[in-house]
């Protein structure tokens, strides 16, 4: 049986536990400015524009940088961060704005229906078998045609994985790196989201992709000399012959890369769970 996420104790709204770590400003500038591209049309239909910073963490400031980049498709949108533990609620309040409020919450959204979700580096810290769960439980909650964004980056924003979900399971995941310092495109596997970060082994699919990534990444080692640009280009387009990418031309420029779900799914429950 799924283990459902535990109810933080003495809260008996706010489903989840406190997470751990570190906010750091611009540490999810990668996530955030596809969601305001990807997603921008879906935000501008919204009745409702709501979005929800789920777990935003020790600091405000990644809910207040998600508001100004979000504002750039719909100036009326209203940004709200849930964090399971009061205190981080109350530090918060200071930075509260029009458009911009705080408040005690988890998985159950504090009652609210928001078109998106933004889940950033919360699940990573909750064991595996809850994965599944707390993706149903968040989409569960969503306005019609609501969608998750949920992922991972590292502590400076260089190395990001997300899923992207609706009301029927997940869809895609998108792999994002600062091209600059970038070795090798499987430097991001330290950042898989939870749901895959533990399959990258011999046999998984996204293991596959990875070994599949790097491989093109060698063959056109030639084009380093204009720059990674070039070359993480023509690793997406080479990979495009065998994979479901659903990334363009113009979101590889920035390092991304993005396939349809159903190619990395893990083998076994994962994938049974949301097919």
């Amino acid at each position: 049986m799924t283990k459902q996420p535990r109810l933080a104790a003495g809260r008996a709204r706010a489903l989840g536990m406190p997470t751990r770590g570190t906010t750091n400003p611009n540490r999810l500038r990668r996530m955030d400015n596809w969601i305001a591209t990807q997603l921008a049309g879906q935000l501008r239909r919204a009745e409702v524009p709501l979005v929800v910073d789920l777990g935003y963490g020790a600091s405000p400031v990644t809910a207040v940088e998600l508001l100004t980049r979000l504002r750039r498709c719909r100036p009326d949108v209203e940004v709200l961060g849930l964090e399971i533990d009061p205190e981080r609620v109350a530090a918060a309040q200071p930075a509260s704005r029009p458009g911009l409020s705080f408040a005690l919450g988890g998985f159950e959204l504090a009652g609210r229906r928001p078109v998106i979700v933004r889940a950033a580096n919360v699940l990573r810290q909750y064991p595996l078998e809850a994965v599944g769960a707390a993706w149903q439980q968040l989409c569960g909650r969503l306005a019609p045609g609501g969608v998750l964004v949920e992922g991972t980056s590292d502590e400076i924003g260089r190395r990001a994985s997300w899923v992207l979900l609706n009301a029927g399971g997940p869809l895609s995941l998108t792999l994002s790196c600062r091209l600059a310092d970038l070795r090798r495109p499987s430097d991001v596997a330290d950042r898989l989201v939870k749901a895959l970060i533990s399959r990258n082994v011999a046999g998984e699919p996204i293991h596959r992709l990875l070994r599949a990534m790097d491989a093109a990444w060698n063959l056109h080692a030639p084009l380093a000399a204009f720059g990674p640009r070039q070359r993480w280009q023509a690793m997406a387009a080479r990979l495009a012959a065998d994979w479901p990418v659903l990334s363009t031309a113009g979101r590889h420029r920035l390092g991304e890369f993005t396939v349809a779900w159903q190619a990395v799914a893990p083998v076994g429950e994962m994938r049974d769970r949301h097919q």
